[in-house]
């Protein structure tokens, strides 16, 4: 440690010290200006930098960390590390809250598509160069949720009863790649319980760290710290957001009383001002201002990130030519059919959701592409929405609300501050704007709209404290005085109120919405939607204009609110008409391709009626770019599924005790995690682990395997033989032969994607270490090689394994 930070740590008061281990308030900690120590700033990730609000400033956005997974490309995620990094600094933060490394068990987990992989070899190596990429850039990451934090069912108090293997095998994996080889700055815990014991205050979690070589510092999830003894003694050194309830002074007066120890806070304050020092911190003695930097080299890195996530499920050939792509010279009029296609859809729901500094549509982005010589034609066809979308900016005069804040919570006096917002789906933690005090405020937002459709038009209102709606100056929205709970908002805001209105297209409505904050609440949240109100026989219309066209897109998929923290879903269907259309569509037009746009899985029934498949996942703003550049055929598919897509959600492996019950849940399928289960009991799958097509072809062959000192390589000739430039993902798992324990018949434990012209070939070296052929040993408490013969499959999936040689290990 520095002498820097022992002079510090000398010169501080008790209470001083004591009080760094504390927020302020939700993105700032508490500082010792006397010592010259300004305070901490943090910021909320993975797929951006959002800063303080979700209002004020605008981020750039990037693909969720399933569409990143979907990517298998280790170089092009730390590129996104690195423009998260630089987009951090502009929001004046020195730590990114991210990347999410926990995995995807079960497919209605309502974070998954935050986190990269049901594997854990996968996540690790995503989550190693995603944080070389911020980290380069001066900021630190806090890797989260440490550990076994899967799914948002009683996501506050849940035990997760994990044993010694899988706990090694799968889920404290990627954590351990972050510290090993990454040298992540910082964790965060998770909310739930590990077998029976707070992660915030778990010694077994604390000595993993230890015994990782972890210089950084713990941080807790948002109001995740239970208590003062145990949190100090084996857990969190940072307590967020502030004021603290179990750390800081609560902390201080537990060293007074002799309950806490005053050298293990002296070692706490090592691992915070350490780190406070490799960012900089130490060196300014004040808060910059946010601001929001659009830069074209971040356009196009998150451009190429979008187009290598979209894996190609799906792709028959008809009349001659495959389904996709849809070469512009080929078709005179396509239709962009789905609820999906038309909005601005960029990102699951949550504290992961950035201000976009822009987002381009599904519609748009084809549109734009084909351009006048092509006829683009639409139709919503159905509804997917829980609650209805934000009010959309191209709808509104001059594309945004003018909000006015105000002190207090009775919307008198004059505005204290004004702003103005494209988005009205309002969501405050702390200080909802600068001068504008969280739990005390309200709010005026106002604009113009101008109707879209001649016809029933809906509006809706969510609040997270008091709210009405006025059009024309009259309520037709009011829960003003009688709130009516829900769960939207991370539980925090109401049940939706709507109302239907006749409109005119053209007609222009005068649109307040009125808001009054919880007294004493730091967050806040206050959303207007509103839709035009489909036909009865809306997918009968969608169908006949697909009928009409010489190929049809649909756009389906999930939104903000199934896919988001704090709630799980209920099943995996489509929302609402959704597989009706399809079907409907792919029966009027057969050149018909289905886009799917979600971060986990989804039931297919209606697959095999399709000419094509892609799973999208969330794009982040360059959404309607990317997938134009592969509809197109301007760019060939290259992702691969991160993640095991089964024919029925009854296959599943944790399916027999997923979401838990009587406050715990049971990691009942052991290391048998993912593809490891499927495999193990035999069961078919729709689409594999590591499955993903393209619009060319490839060989890999010549596989030749040699053991080395530090365990093996294998190399393989890979080529191109199809007509396009392209790219193909070479993996390569491990088989234990003969074993005395219970292993998964193979393992992911390596891979390389390819990029190679037409008619390109290259050789590919994949290297294993020791780990790749151990387990667990929870007797002895160290990795063991148990059997000495394995066979290393090479492929293009975890079941397209033809290339494989037997090696023998000691």
């Amino acid at each position: 440690m520095s002498e820097r930070v022992e002079r510090l740590i000398a010169d501080m008061t008790l209470d001083e010290k004591a009080g760094l281990t504390g927020g302020v308030d939700m993105w700032h900690t508490v500082g010792a200006p006397r010592v010259g120590i300004r305070g901490l700033k943090v910021s909320d990730g993975p797929n951006g930098a959002r800063g303080n609000s979700w209002t004020d400033t605008t981020s750039a956005c990037a693909p969720c960390g399933t569409a990143l997974g979907a990517t298998w490309n280790v170089d092009l995620v730390g590129r996104v590390g690195a423009v998260l990094g630089q987009e951090t600094r502009s929001k004046q933060a020195e730590v990114l809250l991210a990347p999410t490394v926990n995995l995807h068990r079960s497919p209605l987990a309502g974070r998954n598509f935050e986190c990269y992989s049901e594997d854990p070899f996968l996540t690790a190596r995503l989550a190693v160069a995603y944080i070389d990429g911020v980290q380069a850039h001066g900021v630190g990451c806090a890797v989260k949720h440490f550990v076994a934090n899967d799914s948002e069912f009683e996501r506050h108090t849940i035990s997760s009863q994990v044993g010694d293997r899988a706990l090694r095998e799968l889920y404290l994996v990627p954590f351990e790649a972050a510290i090993t080889e990454a040298g992540a700055m910082s964790i965060m815990t998770g909310y739930n319980r590990l077998n029976g014991v707070y992660c915030a205050e778990h010694p077994f979690l604390f000595g993993l760290l230890e015994e990782w070589g972890f210089d950084g510092f713990i941080i807790s999830d948002w109001w995740g710290t239970k208590s003062t003894i145990g949190t100090a003694a084996h857990g969190v050194d940072l307590e967020m957001p502030g004021p603290p309830i179990f750390l800081g002074p609560s902390l201080a007066e537990a060293i007074r009383a002799g309950a806490a120890s005053e050298a293990d806070l002296d070692d706490t304050l090592r691992r915070l001002l350490g780190i406070m020092e490799r960012v900089g911190v130490l060196d300014v003695d004040a808060f910059a201002e946010e601001q929001s930097i659009d830069l074209p080299e971040h356009r196009d890195v998150l451009r190429s990130a979008a187009r290598e996530s979209v894996v190609l499920l799906r792709n028959e050939v008809l009349d001659g030519r495959p389904t996709l792509p849809i070469v512009p010279s080929t078709v005179h009029r396509i239709a962009v059919i789905g609820p999906n296609a038309d909005v601005h859809l960029v990102q699951g729901g949550g504290s992961a959701a950035v201000n976009p500094h822009y987002s381009v549509t599904i519609l748009d982005g084809i549109r734009a592409r084909y351009g006048d010589d092509v006829e683009i034609v639409s139709h919503r066809g159905c509804d997917a929405y829980r609650n209805l979308p934000p009010l959309d900016r191209r709808w509104i005069d001059g594309g945004a609300f003018r909000l006015d804040y105000f002190a207090g919570r009775a919307l008198d006096g004059a505005p204290i501050r004004t702003a103005h917002t494209a988005v009205p789906r309002l969501t405050w933690l702390g200080e909802p704007a600068p001068g504008v005090t969280g739990g005390d405020f309200s709010l005026r937002a106002s604009a113009t709209l101008i109707a879209p459709v001649t016809g029933a038009f809906e509006l809706s209102m969510i609040v997270g404290g008091k709210g009405r709606v006025l059009v024309d100056d009259e309520v037709v929205l009011d829960m003003w005085d009688k709130w009516i709970p829900g769960d939207a908002f991370f539980g925090l805001g109401s049940s939706e109120l709507r109302v239907r209105l006749d409109v005119t297209e053209g007609q222009r409505l005068e649109i307040v919405g009125e808001y009054a904050s919880l007294q004493g609440v730091a967050a806040a949240a206050f959303l207007l939607g509103g839709l035009p109100v489909l036909d009865d026989d809306a997918v009968g219309q969608a169908a006949e204009l697909a009928a009409g066209a010489d190929a049809a897109i649909v756009v389906v998929g999930l939104n903000q609110d199934w896919e988001t923290e704090g709630a799980d879903r209920a099943d995996w269907n489509l929302p609402g008409r959704q597989a009706d259309l399809i079907e409907a569509v792919a029966a009027a037009q057969p050149r018909t391709a289905v886009l799917v746009q979600a971060g986990s899985p989804v039931a297919m029934d209606w697959e095999s009626n399709v000419g094509a498949v892609a799973q999208i996942w969330y794009l982040g703003q360059e959404t309607g770019n990317a997938v134009a550049d592969l509809v197109s055929g301007d760019h060939s598919p290259s992702g691969k599924l991160p993640s095991t897509f089964p024919l029925r959600f009854e296959d599943h492996p944790a399916m027999a005790n997923y979401p838990g019950e009587f406050g715990e849940v049971l990691y009942g399928e052991g290391v048998f995690g993912g593809y490891r289960s499927y495999d193990q009991r035999g069961i078919e799958v729709r689409h594999p682990f590591g499955f993903g097509l393209g619009y060319s072809e490839f060989t890999i062959t010549e596989l030749r395997v040699e053991a080395t000192e530090a365990g093996a390589t294998a190399t393989v000739r890979v080529a191109n033989t199809g007509g396009l430039a392209a790219a193909q993902v070479v993996q390569l798992y491990v088989a234990p032969l003969a074993s005395p324990v219970a292993r998964p018949p193979h393992e992911l434990k390596a891979f390389a994607k390819v990029h190679l012209e037409s008619g390109a070939h290259t050789e590919v070296t994949l290297e294993l270490d020791e780990r790749a052929f151990q387990h667990w040993d929870p007797v002895a408490d160290e990795w063991a090689t148990s059997g000495t013969d394995f066979e290393l499959r090479v492929g293009t999936s975890s079941r397209d394994l033809p290339l494989t040689s037997t090696l023998r290990r000691g």
